[in-house]
This record gives C-alpha cells, structure tokens and sequence, in this order.
C-alpha cells in the first residue's frame, strides 16, 4: 500500500440527490466509508509545522488524527480529537474548514486540501457507532461554575471545566439542551441526535443540566454567585434577537424572523406529520438575506413544501457570506436566486396577508468599512416579487435580558457583552464568550471562546484559593 496518495483532488462526499433531498429532512451528506476515509486520511503529507492547526480555532492536533487515520486506527484519531474539541460530530459538519484548517492545507496550494472536516466527522461517527467503555467521571475539586447557555462556547467550556474536576451545572433556558445547535441548524446538516449524544457525553463526566432555566429571570447572576454558592459564572448566551429591516409591511401575517421559522422548524420539529407546531406552509416565499441562515432558511422552505422559494440579497454572488458549500447546495435543490436586489416594501391585501415583495435592482459601488463593495440603489428599477411568505435573515443580537438584570455588566451598543481576550467581563467571576460577546459567528468560533474562557475560569479560581 503507497504511503501517500497524492491525488490533487479530494474524495467527494456522497450524499442524497438533490430533487429527492429538497423534500425531506434526512441529512444531506451521507459520510465516508472506511476505505474511502483512510485514503483520503493518506493525501495528508503530515507537515512538520502543522500550518493546518493554526486555521482551528481550538487547536485541534490534526496531522496526528489524520495520521491515524490513514492506518485505519479510528478509535484513537477520535481520542486526539477529543483532548481539544468537546463536539468532534458538530465539527465535522458545520465548521467552516474551507477558511480555517483547510485553507491553510499545504495540499490546497496545489489542488484541493485535505478533506479534514469530512475525516473529523467520520472519526466521530464511528466512535459513537463502535461504543467503549464509559469515561470516567473525573475526580472533583470541590469548586462550583455555572454555564450560562448550552449552546456551542458553553458546551465546550462546560466540558473543558469538568475534565479538571470542577462541578459544573449548565443553565438553559429552552426545554432541550443545545443552544443554536437545535434550534438553528436543520436536521438535514446536522442531525439532533448528533447533538444529543456529544450532550449525553458532557453528562457522562459529570455536567448536570438545567433545562427550562431563563438566567435573568428564574435566577440572576448575582443569585448564583451569592446565594448558590458557584464561584465563576461563563454567559454562553449566544444571539438570538432578531433584526429587522424596518419597512412597510414587516408586521404583516406571513413574515417571519429566520430564528423563529427555524425554531419552529428545527426544535419543534414542524415539519413532522403528526407536530403540533403551527407554521406557515406557504408556496411562494422570499428569504431576505445572504448567510448561512438564510439558506437554512430557504431549504427548510423548499422542504416543507413551498413551490417557489427565493433568496433575495443586495450585493453579488461574491460577496455572499454563506459557506460556498451551503450556497452550492440551495442552487441544487433549485433555490432560486435574485441578487443585487434589495426589498423596499412588503405588500400586503386587505386582509395584512403578504401578497408580494417590492425590490429595487442594487449596483456595487466603493468597498464600505467590511471591505465588501458598497451597494447603491438604481433609481426608477423597482419591481414586484410575487410571494406570500417572507423570512428576514438579517442577522441576530443578544438578548439584553442578561444587560437588565445584572448591574454592572458592560455591554456595547447592539448587546454584545464587553470581555478581553480571556472571557473577563466587567463583573468578577464572570466570564462570557461566543455570539454573546462577538453577535452572531461560527460554531467553531464559539467554541474556541468557551476553551480559553475555561482556561482563565480554572486560574481565577486556583488564585483566590
């Protein structure tokens, strides 16, 4: 067997065809078998400088994994793996690794990276399918922290925190624990039982979770801290305020926020026959926006049985924010497409029904403070989409909830918490990472946040005690 395989290609992910998959919520990419994972685990040429390490934000020792990979040693990869990232499974299929570890790929200079994301995702799949002996719970050091949030940065910090023998109790204010995970990402890019064995993992060594918890309301943070007795508090509270554009007609019925259309879609499982969730099964529906929200969006549309679904946004196919990936795949299950366009008004009947998108063609003019071209409006281009449902995918804030009811906490002017490098806020004891702190971002991003917050919670409690 040659060491290397030096294809310049990558294997492709198999997965479902396209017109078959845009009318269920089974999960799009199917994964690699054995073979076809070691041979691609073999075009790794394991550099001695690991470039790709310093594209993941935790660290992830890759060329090791990957290695083992390569000589079919898949229960270890996973165990290499799993000394930095707390939810290899999610990784492996949400990360961006296209602009992360695979972007810093020596084989990418050449050809295509390695297929990293697909390697980490295999790995965690077969660990969960060949089942070992249960982790053990790790000896307990006698101090308490509280997580704030279940969703990715609280996940990995909640994990992090009770590898070294911390007691750790993750407060979450839906009834399933998850964050974003659940009730953000569709079923068909991330299955929730996914989510719920790497959860079932963390609860394995000793994290207890508190569902039904809305911390501000139920509990403040100055409750936990006094009267509860936890001696650090991490907000792992994410974005989930919704942003509006403010034109006519947005109140209307038929106009959705992306979070609650995914919400009710993804954690309340509205496209089940037999849901008791009520949702809008509307045949023509314009999604506004140009992330990977909207294109959940628009395939969770297109899945529940719109005929028609577009996704308007007002700057160029290349300035599109969603993974290449996601974009491909909307194209695929005929999602259709009406860039530099920009919605000025929803239409509305007598009735404050939606009957149509009014829009206005968008030019690119100089770059704005993002670095992306500025779009101008084209005076007198005005045109009608005809829908009646439109979703707004215009990004999130965090709920000021948290700002309300906990004096002291610094925030910046949309609600993002104020902390330095190390999770710190404005408050002793609490530390804040992920969307809370940057608004909305990557899975991965979140979790590196929760890491390195672990990292300064385990110091600040060593040097009081």
């Amino acid at each position: 067997m040659p060491k290397f395989n030096m294809d310049p290609k990558k294997h492709p992910m198999p997965s479902q065809d396209p017109l078959v998959r845009n009318k269920n919520f089974k999960e799009v990419a199917l994964g690699y078998d054995e073979a076809t994972a070691v041979d691609e685990a073999k075009r790794c040429l394991n550099c001695k400088n690991k470039p790709c390490v310093t594209g993941c934000p935790v660290a992830v020792d890759i060329p090791s994994f990957v290695a083992l990979v390569a000589e079919g040693r898949f229960e270890e990869a996973y165990q290499v793996i799993a000394r930095t990232s707390s939810l290899p499974a999610v990784c492996g299929r949400v990360c961006p690794q296209e602009t992360q570890c695979e972007g810093k790929c020596t084989r990418g200079i050449k050809g295509e990276p390695v297929g990293i994301g697909r390697l980490e995702r295999f790995v965690a799949d077969w660990h969960m399918a060949h089942p070992v002996e249960a982790p053990v719970c790790p000896v307990r050091n006698g101090h308490r922290v509280a997580i704030v949030g279940s969703g990715p940065a609280g996940l990995t910090c909640a994990g992090d925190l009770a590898k070294l023998g911390y007691e750790v109790t993750v407060f979450e204010a839906l009834h399933v624990a998850g964050g974003v995970l659940v009730y953000g990402i569709p079923e068909f890019r991330l299955p929730k039982a996914i989510v719920q064995k790497e959860v079932d993992g963390l609860k394995a060594i000793g994290v207890t979770f508190e569902t039904d918890s809305v911390i501000g309301r139920v509990l403040t943070i100055d409750e936990l801290k006094n009267e509860y007795g936890f001696e650090a508090v991490f907000l792992g509270t994410g974005a989930g305020l919704p942003r509006f554009m403010g034109i006519k007609g947005e109140g209307a019925k038929g106009v959705f926020s992306a979070n609650e259309y995914l919400t009710r879609t993804n954690l309340m499982k509205a496209y089940e026959a037999d849901s008791e969730t009520p949702i809008l099964h509307a045949k023509k529906i314009a999604v506004v926006g140009g992330g990977n929200v909207a294109m959940d969006a628009a395939r969770c549309a297109k899945r529940l049985g719109a005929e028609t679904v577009y996704i308007v946004y007002r700057r160029s196919e290349a300035e599109l924010p969603a993974r290449r990936e996601e974009v491909e795949h909307a194209k695929e299950e005929e999602i259709i497409f009406r860039l530099l366009t920009n919605p000025v008004e929803i239409l509305t009947d007598n009735e404050d029904n939606v009957v149509g998108l009014k829009c206005i063609r968008m030019e690119l003019g100089e770059p704005d403070a993002s670095g992306r071209r500025r779009p101008v409006e084209i005076p007198g281009s005005e045109f009608d989409i005809d829908v009646d449902c439109v979703i707004m995918a215009l990004g999130t804030s965090p709920n000021p909830l948290l700002k309300k009811t906990t004096p002291g906490l610094e925030t910046q002017k949309r609600g993002e918490i104020v902390a330095d490098e190390t999770g710190k806020t404005s408050l002793d004891g609490v530390y804040a990472g992920g969307d809370a702190v940057t608004g909305a971002a990557t899975v991965i991003l979140a979790m590196g946040a929760g890491k390195t917050a672990a990292k300064a919670i385990d110091a600040y409690i060593r040097g009081k005690n």
